[in-house]
C-alpha cells in the first residue's frame, strides 16, 4: 500500500482541535472558565514554540472527562463537532482526502490530540486508520490518564513504526501533510514530505529540505 498520513489540526482543519475542546468546555460551564482558559492558552502556546510536555498536557486535557462513561459523553461530543469542528471544515482540505483515494492510498491520520476528542472528526472525514495520543478506559469510563506512548513529536515515529510492523508494511511511497515544526521528525521518514500552511520554523525546514509547501486555507 502506499500510505497517505495527515496531521489534523491546522493541516485537515482550520484551527486546533484540541485547543477548541478546551474553548468549548469553558463555554459549556462544564470547568473553571478562568483557570481552565489560562491554562489551555499556556499549554498551546508551549506547542507552538515546541517546549510542551505532552504528559502534563494529557493529565489537563483529559481530567475533564475523568470518571464518565464513553457513553455519555457522546451528546456533548456532537455539540463539540457541529459548533466548533464544522466551522473548521477545509473544502480543499476534503478535496486533497479524495484525490488520495481515488489514487488507491490508504489513509491515515497522525495527532497527538487524544482519540476522545479526535476519532468522531476521523470518521466524520472518511478516514479509519488513525493514530492518537490514547485516553485510558477502565470499566468503561475514562481515568483521566493516558495510555500508550504518547503520538507527539518523536513519538509519532514510534507509534507508527509499530503500526507498520503490525500490519506487514512500509513507507514506500509514503505521504505525509503538517503544518508544525513538531511534526519534522515523521516528516522526515516519509518519502514524500509535503508542509501545509506550516509555522515559520516548519517553512524554513521545508525550504532547505526543498519539500512542497502548500496551502488548504
Amino acid at each position: 500500500m502506499t500510505l497517505a498520513i495527515f496531521d489534523l489540526d491546522n493541516t485537515l482543519l482550520d484551527g486546533d482541535s484540541d485547543h477548541a475542546w478546551g474553548e468549548f468546555l469553558v463555554d459549556r460551564q462544564w470547568v473553571d472558565a478562568e483557570e481552565h482558559r489560562q491554562r489551555n492558552d499556556e499549554f498551546y502556546r508551549q506547542y507552538q514554540q515546541g517546549g510542551l510536555d505532552i504528559d502534563a498536557y494529557l493529565r489537563f486535557a483529559l481530567g475533564p472527562i475523568a470518571g464518565h462513561r464513553v457513553e455519555e459523553l457522546q451528546p456533548l461530543h456532537d455539540d463539540f463537532m457541529a459548533n466548533y469542528i464544522a466551522p473548521m471544515r477545509l473544502p480543499k482540505a476534503e478535496q486533497l482526502i479524495e484525490h488520495h483515494r481515488a489514487q488507491g492510498d490508504t489513509l491515515m491520520i497522525i495527532t497527538a490530540t487524544n482519540r476522545f476528542v479526535t476519532e468522531p472528526i476521523a470518521r466524520a472525514m472518511g478516514i479509519q486508520i488513525m493514530l492518537a495520543s490514547e485516553a485510558e478506559v477502565v470499566d468503561g469510563r475514562y481515568t483521566g490518564n493516558s495510555e500508550d506512548i504518547p503520538c507527539f513529536q518523536g513519538g509519532k515515529v514510534i507509534r507508527l513504526q509499530r503500526w507498520l510492523r503490525e500490519n506487514g508494511e512500509t513507507l514506500a511511497g509514503s505521504y505525509f501533510y503538517s503544518d508544525s515544526h513538531n511534526d519534522l521528525p515523521l516528516l522526515e521518514q516519509v518519502d514524500h514530505p509535503v508542509a501545509v500552511d506550516p509555522d515559520d520554523r516548519l517553512r524554513e525546514a521545508a525550504n532547505r529540505a526543498g519539500w512542497p509547501i502548500i496551502s488548504l486555507r
